[in-house]
């Protein structure tokens, strides 16, 4: 009977030790399928390598990142630094550059480019600007072989980098881009442009601005009517009434810059002549285009310092030698010279020409130029 209880309690021994290890052995197995299921997605969600062209690494990465669909449980590592689209950081200064044709690192962008304006009407792509995924692009086209190339016209483009999509944003004849101009605190510096929309005609000057958007991931252009800028001179006369035409692209005090265009109308007599001003910025909360008509004191202090031009950006003021303006501004107050006297010969402070060997015949010194007059800077080719 002992011998019977002694075997029975050995065997219950055996079957514990069996039993723990048993249940050992499973969280173990479970584990391991739970990591080996937890390796798979990532390996499944590895990009396929892309044919499409190099780009700014930062924003692709941003992009790639908020394209991923978040897991119940899990939250990825930098989920904290994560930025929603339509709040995207401040771009470095670096974000922006020019494609070099020569440059074999560009190569990628000038064949995708090409291949997305194949279908549209060019003879040539002059210039391709990149900022993150979309490229800014200037193409002309020339109507025969034999056509001179200052009688080209002119297309700008908006190109994405991640697809073929193309928007053209305006075009023209002799277009000249000036620099980058900052219209809002809080935003991008936009690429500030004027162009003509003909050659050898009455042509009307429009100027704009390019800027990259951020919730299209594309170029836009502002400040567009009718697809076309805003008419710094404007060739059409309205019948029966002077106009007069003034505009200054002005620094403001608080550091960004904003354009304003003057219409003088004269009627005949004795109808009262009528002043118009316009401020064309951006709004310092949204950003967008903005447009204000200026009245009351705004308008009148406005035409003093459009008329004394003291505040111009890039050589963008006219008008300040008309009639209009003589009336309202002493010419002493007007837009000072900057430039030295045409016989001063680089000697700044000079107004007379350095003596040289005396004459006889000659005692007089050369009449030098009105240093009172104003001088309007011509806008940057």
């Amino acid at each position: 009977m002992r011998c019977f209880i002694a075997r029975w309690a050995v065997a219950a021994a055996a079957v514990l030790a069996l039993a723990s290890s048993l249940s050992a052995q499973q969280p173990a197995e479970a584990s391991q399928k739970s990591t080996n299921a937890s390796q798979q997605p990532a390996t499944a969600q590895q990009p396929a390598p892309s044919q499409r062209p190099a780009g700014n690494a930062q924003p692709q990465a941003a992009e790639s990142l908020q394209k991923q669909p978040a897991d119940a449980g899990q939250q990825p590592a930098n989920a904290s630094q994560a930025q929603p689209a339509d709040s995207a950081p401040q771009p470095p200064p670096d974000a922006f550059r020019w494609v070099d044709f020569h440059n074999p690192k560009d190569q990628d962008v000038m064949v995708w480019v090409s291949r997305s304006l194949a279908v549209e009407n060019w003879s040539a792509i002059r210039e391709i600007g990149v900022k993150y995924d979309a490229a800014l692009v200037v193409t002309t086209d020339r109507k025969t072989p034999q056509s001179l190339p200052e009688d080209d016209t002119f297309s700008v483009w908006s190109v994405s980098l991640t697809s073929h999509a193309i928007t053209m944003l305006l075009g023209g004849v002799n277009l000249r881009i000036l620099d980058w101009q900052h219209f809002a605190d809080g935003f991008d510096n936009d690429l500030i442009a004027i162009y003509d929309d003909c050659r050898n005609c009455a042509a009307t000057t429009y100027f704009t601005a390019f800027y990259y958007d951020y919730s299209q991931h594309a170029w836009g252009a502002r400040w567009l009517r009718g697809g076309k800028g805003v008419p710094l001179e404007n060739a059409n006369q309205p019948s029966g009434i002077a106009m007069t035409q003034l505009y200054e692209l002005a620094a403001e005090g608080d550091g960004h810059v904003a354009l304003y265009i003057w219409s003088h109308l004269e009627y005949p007599k004795p109808k009262a002549p009528d002043d118009y001003i316009f401020r064309f910025d951006r709004d310092p909360f949204s950003g967008l285009d903005r447009t204000v008509e200026l009245n009351g004191d705004e308008l009148k202090q406005t035409k003093l310092r459009i008329c004394r031009g003291q505040d111009a950006v890039e050589g963008l003021m006219r008008g300040q030698d008309s009639e209009i303006c003589q009336q309202l501004v002493p010419r002493t107050e007007r837009h000072p010279v900057t430039t030295p006297p045409a016989n001063n010969h680089g000697r700044i402070g000079s107004s007379t020409p350095k003596p040289t060997t005396p004459k006889a015949t000659s005692t007089t010194p050369q009449p030098n130029s009105n240093p009172s007059k104003p001088v309007q800077a011509a806008p940057n080719k």
